[in-house]
């Protein structure tokens, strides 16, 4: 089996890139799991904040579930921004793991922002509404060096880049 790391900033499409090659793959059949960032973050990651070293302990977390799905013959689709190159560069050295960079331009993220984060990641320092340590804006998101598949999500259509990660995905199964 296949567990795919996307590595994107927010708001790059990795959840809903995720979600449309899940239905794709279970149409021909495949058990597919998604592990969202978000969704975790609620549970059993609640309790971190995000400092270094809580983002990477909330990745190596991740990363524990989805190894228990692959275990089960089960794809799965971790959908976390997961800033850091070596942290990412340590999970590829499981054979099973492949990474996805979601490559959007922050200009166009900005405009975006479904969820409002960019805009109060820009508020000015003393608004309480701030949000510090805003990965792509106060703080890092280090651009992968050696991603398996780069999708450019903000040049792409929907549709391209599902059919272009679902066609990587069926490649990687049968290799």
């Amino acid at each position: 089996m296949i567990l795919i790391q996307f590595t994107g900033l927010s708001g790059s499409g990795k959840t809903t890139l995720a979600q449309n090659v899940r239905h794709l793959l279970a149409d021909k059949s495949y058990k597919v799991e998604i592990v969202d960032g978000d969704v975790y973050r609620k549970t059993i990651c609640s309790d971190l904040g995000f400092s270094r070293e809580d983002r990477c302990e909330n990745i190596k977390r991740l990363f524990q579930v989805g190894q228990n799905f692959v275990k089960e013959n089960t794809i799965v689709l971790m959908s976390v921004i997961n800033p850091y190159e070596n942290l990412r560069n340590e999970l590829r050295t499981y054979e099973f793991v492949r990474t996805v960079y979601l490559d959007c331009s922050i200009n166009n993220l900005i405009k975006r922002d479904p969820k409002g984060l960019y805009q109060k990641a820009l508020l000015p320092d003393h608004d309480r509404n701030k949000i510090n340590n805003f990965t792509g804006i106060s703080d890092v998101f280090e651009i992968p060096s050696n991603a398996d598949l780069v999708l450019k999500t903000d040049l792409e259509t929907e549709i391209f880049s599902t059919n272009k990660l679902y066609d990587f995905i069926i490649k990687n199964l049968s290799e």
